[in-house]
Order: structure tokens, then C-alpha cells, then sequence
């Protein structure tokens, strides 16, 4: 049969396909282009609908080819669908129906991918929204969500976009790097991967900071692997991304409010829910809110070795944004009192950044020295020279707790005892 021909049939057949999967209340898979049980009831459908068009004869291999081909109309992800199923693209960016644009390892890259028009990116976002149960109109322009298979998407219409719907979807990561991985990427190198190791087995408390996609969720991933499995540890997130290698691991993850605005679980909710659980360690994948003090406190008052990230430019700021984020949900309390709490609760701080090659590397490693103000002592920083992460001679006065309670030797520190 004719390609054109098999064309005019997908077109003609997606519609009637569409109708009936609504009318079945079928789930869909949202960017699960692969879902088998999806994608044989779209087939039963189909060849329902093929009967009653007797005038209509395809062969078998004719079927297969308008079912393959329609899959992606049905979804609403054409013209994104390879980029959906392609393992390299990290992060999917559409500017408008004329615009789409591509993270792949590490790098941003224009495509040559567009919609036809607005009605059919309208018509992506329709399916995206719909399968989330969350609402999108002219007075809530703007959505975040998770889709089924874990990934995140962000949703920008009229009228605070004016150039069209924006759409930005962060693909869930089916296999999180592990530290090996990491120092395969240079992210670290051995031994700082080994003094990391050191500072999470002695329960020292960890504050990960860095700019939006700086891989500070792929470093706490990595840290989390190396609690001891005789520790219980409990993950609150918005969305799974952590999936630490190790035992005895409780997830727990937000819920947006419905549509009538009722059912929100939010992290702070989670955050006091879980000291009843019996936790050793909370990690929470990011704080941004009003469960920073809720975070700290928790620090401070037997869940040490506990893990978080925050946005930041570096260290210092990291700390003043814990502070402002803080104050600004518990007016009754002073700032003195903010930071006396921030220097109790923060054993270390790892910076982390992004460079314009792609390339993420841990560019800070930052004691916070137990005093009145905020003093940071820098224990590794990244050297453009060597172009690799160096210890700065500074011993952290922790070093004694990391030798007796983890074994663990360094050679640099050693030779300041002497």
C-alpha cells in the first residue's frame, strides 16, 4: 500500500482510536511510549474499528505499520517521541511550538524538531495534564507535575508566557550514577571519594550546594549509598530520584493539592512525619521552604548524619539562604538564633558546579567550624591549574573522629600531626 495512503489512514484512524480510549476511561501510559499493556489495548481498538470498515483491507504487516505510526499521535508526544525514548536526552525544553531544545550530556543543543502549530503542542499538554490531575487555565498558567514514568515536567501558558506554551520536562534517570561512575566522570577523584565515605559512616551532617542541574541529586545519591545498612534511612522528595544502593531504606515522596485544592502532602508534612518512624538518617532531596528549620532541627537533636541540597552559588551563600529561608517562616525568632542553630547542625559543606563544557565536578569541600558566626574553613577547593580538586592543608578538626570511627588515614593530615 501506498505511503501516502498509509499516512491518510493514521490520520483518519488516531481520531477514531482517541475517541474510544476516552470513552474506555483507558489510562494512559503519559511519556511511557513503550507500555505494553497500553499499547495492546490501543491494537484491540484499532482492530475493532478496522472491522467495521470492511471497505478498508491491510495486511498484517500494514497494521503493524499505521499502529506503529499512530502510537505517537495517540500519546500526544509527536514530534518528541524519539527524544522521549532516547537514553542520552537528559532534559527536553519547548519554546513554543517553533522551538525545541535538548540537554545531552551536560550540554544544551537546538533541534530541528517543531509542532505544526499551537493546537497541537496544546494538545501534548492536554494529555500531560490530564494524566496528572492537576488543572492549567488562564488563572493557573502554570503547573509543576510527575508524570507515570517518574519524570518531572513544568507547564508555562498564556498569559505569563508570551511567546506559547513552555514546556520543560526533566527525563526520570532509570540507573543513578554511583560514586564509581562519578569518578569515572571526574567529578571527584578517589581519595575524596574515600575522605566523603569517612564523613557519612562518622554521621557528620551534610549540606550539598550548587546551581539547578549541578548533579547535587546524583552526588547525595551516591553519599546515601554509603550509610551503613545496619542504620535506617528515610528519603523525603517531591519526586523519586534517589535510589540509594542499600538496605533498609523508607521513600516517601510530596503530593500536589487536587483540583479542589484538598490533599496536599508537602515536605515539611513529611519531614515531621517521619521522626516518628525511627529514623538514623534523613535525607531530603532539596530544601527550598519552610522545612529548613524543620531539617536543622532534626540535625541537631539525634538524627545526625543526616543529608540535604539547596540552590547556591557557594558555600557562604548557601548558608545566608538557609538563614533567610528560615526567618521567613518563623518571624518570632531572631536571625542570632537561626545561625546559632545553622553552626550547631552543619558539619560540612560540598559545593558543586556546573561548567560551560557540561562537565560537573565537587569544586568545595567547607568545614563549618563550630564558633559564634559563620566561619568556613575550605578543606579541598578546586584548582584551575591542575584542573582537579586538592586538599587545601587545612586538618578538619573532625579528622580524629574520621580516624577512630571509620579507619580512615590520610597522609596529608597526618603529616600536620607531626
Amino acid at each position: 500500500m501506498e505511503k501516502e495512503l498509509l499516512k491518510n489512514l493514521r490520520s483518519r484512524f488516531s481520531k477514531e482510536v482517541m475517541d474510544q480510549i476516552r470513552a474506555q476511561h483507558l489510562d494512559f501510559p503519559g511519556v511511557e511510549g513503550s507500555n505494553v499493556d497500553f499499547r495492546r489495548s490501543v491494537e484491540r481498538i484499532f482492530k475493532s474499528i478496522l472491522k467495521e470498515n470492511r471497505d478498508i483491507r491491510l495486511t498484517n504487516a500494514e497494521q503493524e505499520e499505521v499502529l506503529t505510526e499512530m502510537m505517537p499521535d495517540i500519546l500526544g508526544l509527536w514530534p518528541i517521541y524519539k527524544l522521549l525514548i532516547d537514553p542520552a536526552v537528559i532534559e527536553i525544553m519547548i519554546n513554543g511550538p517553533a522551538e525545541v531544545y535538548i540537554e545531552r550530556e551536560g550540554k544544551l543543543e537546538s533541534t530541528d524538531i517543531t509542532f505544526k502549530n499551537e493546537q497541537q503542542l496544546n494538545y501534548l499538554i492536554d494529555q500531560i495534564v490530564s494524566s496528572t490531575g492537576r488543572r492549567l487555565t488562564e488563572l493557573e498558567p502554570f503547573v509543576d507535575a510527575k508524570l507515570k514514568d517518574g519524570s518531572r515536567v513544568n507547564i508555562v501558558i498564556s498569559p505569563v508566557s508570551s511567546t506559547g506554551p513552555i514546556l520543560t520536562i526533566r527525563k526520570f534517570r532509570q540507573q543513578t550514577l554511583d560514586i564509581n561512575r562519578l569518578i569515572d566522570l571526574k567529578t571527584l577523584d578517589n581519595s575524596v571519594a574515600e575522605f566523603l565515605k569517612a564523613c557519612v559512616i562518622c554521621r557528620l551532617n551534610i549540606l550539598i550546594s550548587g546551581s539547578s542541574s549541578s548533579g547535587k541529586t546524583t552526588l547525595l545519591n551516591a553519599l546515601a549509598s554509603f550509610i551503613p545498612d545496619g542504620e535506617r534511612a528515610i528519603i523525603i522528595e517531591d519526586t523519586q530520584e534517589l535510589h540509594p544502593s542499600r538496605k533498609h531504606t523508607i521513600f516517601l515522596e510530596t503530593r500536589p493539592p487536587s483540583i479542589e485544592g484538598k490533599g496536599e502532602i508537602t515536605i515539611r508534612g513529611l519531614l515531621k512525619n517521619s521522626l516518628h518512624m525511627r529514623p538514623d538518617r534523613i535525607i531530603v532531596g532539596e530544601v527550598r521552604s519552610d522545612e529548613v528549620l524543620d531539617m536543622i532541627q532534626a540535625m541537631n537533636t539525634g538524627h545526625e548524619g543526616s543529608m540535604t541540597t539547596l540552590h547556591a552559588n557557594s558555600s557562604l551563600e548557601a548558608l545566608d539562604r538557609l538563614e533567610v529561608l528560615a526567618l521567613a517562616n518563623q518571624a518570632n525568632m531572631s536571625s542570632e538564633v537561626i545561625r546559632r542553630q545553622l553552626i550547631t547542625a552543619i558539619d560540612i559543606i560540598i559545593h558543586i558546579t556546573r561548567f560551560r563544557d557540561g562537565s560537573r565536578k565537587i569544586t568545595r569541600i567547607t568545614e563549618l567550624l563550630k564558633t559564634k558566626d559563620y566561619s568556613l574553613q575550605d578543606i579541598f577547593i578546586f584548582k584551575d591549574e591542575t584542573n582537579k580538586l586538592e586538599p587545601t592543608g587545612k586538618k578538619p578538626t573532625f579528622y580524629p573522629w574520621l580516624k577512630n570511627k571509620a579507619n580512615y588515614i590520610s597522609k596529608e593530615f597526618e603529616a600536620k600531626d607531626k
